[in-house]
């Protein structure tokens, strides 16, 4: 792992209250953005290998952005080297009151139908080999998610049928650790909490990839 990746500190998350764009851009590319590339070089070989596909990393740039300073930055991992947003892929990334790891699918995912259809065949398995405590969530836009134990069978399979059903909808699972959670200043701990998250998340892209 690069050194320039020691945990997540309060000043990380400090910085989405900064105000003004420049201003909060120029805190994201100094203290956020280098811990993020690190985590995207550390995981992509793993991921690569228990997905079963090349995985490529890709940090946001935040670059359309001229007015309005980002509420959120995150890595994400997908096996197409020129983007992220048209296939299954994995993040990490940090709101100001959390950190996050999800497998999403957005709704630029052109295969949404095909990956909703292949989730709900094996809905069940999924509902068996994600912990009750994994989040899930409906839009990769807003802070929000309901844990899997508090959503149910209905719930989610919910989720899932408006994937394939609404032009918009989006799909996320994973986890949430709040921002004063001492495993995130804690490198090693950290990490190995995020490789017991991907090991379930990998089995939802290959179930999701089958169907893509």
């Amino acid at each position: 792992m690069s050194t320039s990746f020691t945990g997540f500190l309060q000043e990380d998350f400090d910085v989405f209250a900064i105000e003004g764009l420049d201003q909060r851009m120029e805190a994201i590319k100094g203290r956020i953005r280098p811990k993020l590339e690190a985590l995207g070089q550390h995981f992509a070989p793993g991921l690569s290998v228990a997905s079963g596909s090349e995985m490529f990393f890709h940090v946001a740039k935040h670059a359309r952005r001229t007015v309005n300073p980002p509420a959120d930055t995150w890595v994400a991992w997908t096996a197409d080297k020129r983007g992220y947003k048209k296939h299954p892929h994995f993040q990490i990334g940090l709101w100001g009151t959390h950190l996050f790891v999800w497998y999403a699918v957005i709704y630029e995912a052109p295969a949404k139908e095909q990956i909703s259809r292949a989730l709900l065949q094996n809905l069940n398995d999924i509902l068996a080999f994600v912990p009750d405590d994994f989040r899930w969530s409906p839009d990769h836009t807003q802070p929000d998610s309901t844990p899997q134990k508090e959503l149910g069978k209905d719930g989610v399979e919910k989720l899932i049928l408006r994937l394939g059903q609404v032009k918009k909808a989006e799909l996320l699972c994973g986890i949430t650790i709040d921002r004063h959670d001492p495993v995130l200043a804690d490198k090693d701990a950290l990490l190995s909490r995020l490789d017991e998250t991907f090991s379930v998340l990998t089995r939802l892209y290959q179930i999701s990839h089958c169907g893509a």
